[in-house]
């Protein structure tokens, strides 16, 4: 009885991959027929901060401006917002358009700050408390993670 046909050559696979790390490359897709490979990797993306000014963060009428965490570090802010999802971020709601925030902007609970789009759908990200946008950590059109830090509200 011969041997069961493969459905896919793992050489052919394995150059797929390498392929991609040559060439930096986030994934390939090759079809032939009715077969279709995709190889893929992680990609992580290190979006430049962006911090407010301390003028823009003193201007604002809060009882107390938080300190700026040594190297950016903004886990423990008590006002950080973080991605509800896995998806794309942006900052406005079409291309061209004004963005919804900006860094020394004064935001009420609700008010939206950023969409992310998650299979199709855009989604609004609410600002959870009324403040001034302190840090906005990610870039326009960037993929993100699920409870990847967006935006800090003092």
């Amino acid at each position: 009885m011969p041997a069961p046909k493969k459905p896919f050559d793992s050489d052919f696979i394995r150059e797929l991959a390498l392929l991609i790390a040559e060439t930096d490359l986030s994934e390939i897709e090759v079809a032939q027929g009715d077969l279709r490979i995709r190889v893929a990797r992680n990609v992580q993306v290190m979006a430049p901060v962006t911090i407010a000014a301390p003028q823009a963060i003193a201007a604002a009428p809060v009882a107390v401006a938080p300190p700026v965490p040594a190297e950016g570090d903004w886990s423990a802010h008590p006002g950080l917002v973080k991605s509800p999802m896995v998806g794309t971020a942006y900052r406005s709601p079409s291309p061209g358009s004004a963005t919804f925030v900006e860094i020394g902007d004064k935001v009420r609970e609700g008010q939206t700050l950023l969409i992310i789009e998650a299979m199709k759908t855009m989604n609004q990200i609410p600002a959870p408390s009324s403040g001034v946008v302190v840090a906005i950590l990610f870039d326009d059109a960037s993929p993100v993670e699920y409870d990847e830090p967006l935006v800090v509200i003092a």
